[in-house]
């Protein structure tokens, strides 16, 4: 018996430092990870501080721990007053046009890149490998490289300042094209078999069986397009050239050009504006978070 207590005291006592370790560790996970998320938050929080103080103080000082008392009369102005004679582009109307240019991008980019991604992997057509590789290797070449002859097009057709001109010329997205081909060669052929049994045919099927089954990349994709077209700001500006369809982005920007003059530039009013900028993609984040991990991780149908 004194055996048995012997050995069991001697088996207890080394499991002590393993559970204090575990906790020591775990708590450093954690204060890593609250630092971090200190180190993302800390800007947003020095743009609220610097939207509370007048735009004089902050040209003299810089950010601060100061508090002041602009905060309500910059959110007016960042919201309801225009930044131009026309009056038609304010902060409220220039987040409907980010809204409507984020959206837009998304929802075309992936309805474009389904229906790409279906004919390259159901129709076996001769050449859709190397239509495939030839949408992929597109992947190499960034806006900048073909934005003179999308604007040159785009300007050929009278499309300048249109929802048009800014959404379609961008609509093809290879980053699409390649998740959900990738995504659609993983639905099992048997499913294929069983819809054609049932005499579903292509429309149906890609309706009524793979768009269901595509949810989670959807979301996915949304994710990645909507921010994609929410921060776009060298297309707009090649494209945009009147007050009514100017982005957050592009107001951002202009707000801060600089001194023109004695004028000071009104940091107040971009902050609220920038903050503003931020909130629809950490909001889109946050809703399809789930959605997303699963889209971008899941491979069983």
């Amino acid at each position: 018996m004194a055996d048995m207590t012997h050995d069991t005291l001697a088996a207890a006592g080394p499991a002590r430092p393993a559970r204090r370790r575990l906790r020591l560790s775990t708590i450093g996970d954690h204060a890593i990870l609250i630092a971090g998320a200190l180190l993302m938050v800390a800007p947003l929080l020095m743009l609220v501080q610097m939207s509370t103080v007048p735009d004089a103080e902050i040209m003299r000082t810089g950010p601060s721990l100061a508090i002041g008392d602009r905060l309500w009369p910059n959110v007016r102005a960042a919201l309801t007053e225009s930044m131009s004679f026309s009056g038609r582009n304010t902060g409220l109307a220039m987040f409907r046009n980010s809204m409507i240019l984020g959206l837009g991008f998304a929802v075309g980019k992936i309805v474009v890149a389904m229906m790409a991604a279906y004919a390259i992997v159901y129709f076996r057509l001769r050449f859709a490998t190397l239509a495939f590789w030839a949408i992929f290797t597109t992947l190499l070449l960034p806006l900048e490289v073909r934005i003179v002859p999308s604007y040159e097009i785009t300007q050929r057709l009278g499309l300048l300042n249109t929802w048009t001109g800014l959404i379609v010329p961008l609509i093809a997205s290879a980053t699409a094209t390649f998740f959900f081909r990738q995504f659609f060669m993983s639905v099992p052929e048997e499913l294929v078999e069983a819809a054609r049994i049932d005499g579903a045919g292509p429309v149906k099927f890609f309706v009524d069986i793979l768009v269901p089954l595509s949810r989670t990349m959807i979301a996915a994709m949304f994710i990645i397009m909507f921010v994609y077209g929410w921060n776009q700001y060298l297309w707009p500006t090649m494209i945009v050239t009147e007050d009514d369809r100017i982005t957050l982005v592009q107001g951002i920007k202009q707000i801060t050009q600089g001194l023109e003059g004695g004028q000071i530039p009104e940091y107040g009013r971009s902050n609220i504006l920038a903050i503003l900028a931020v909130l629809p993609p950490v909001l889109v984040v946050l809703f399809f978070q789930r959605w997303f991990v699963k889209g971008l991780t899941e491979t069983d149908k």
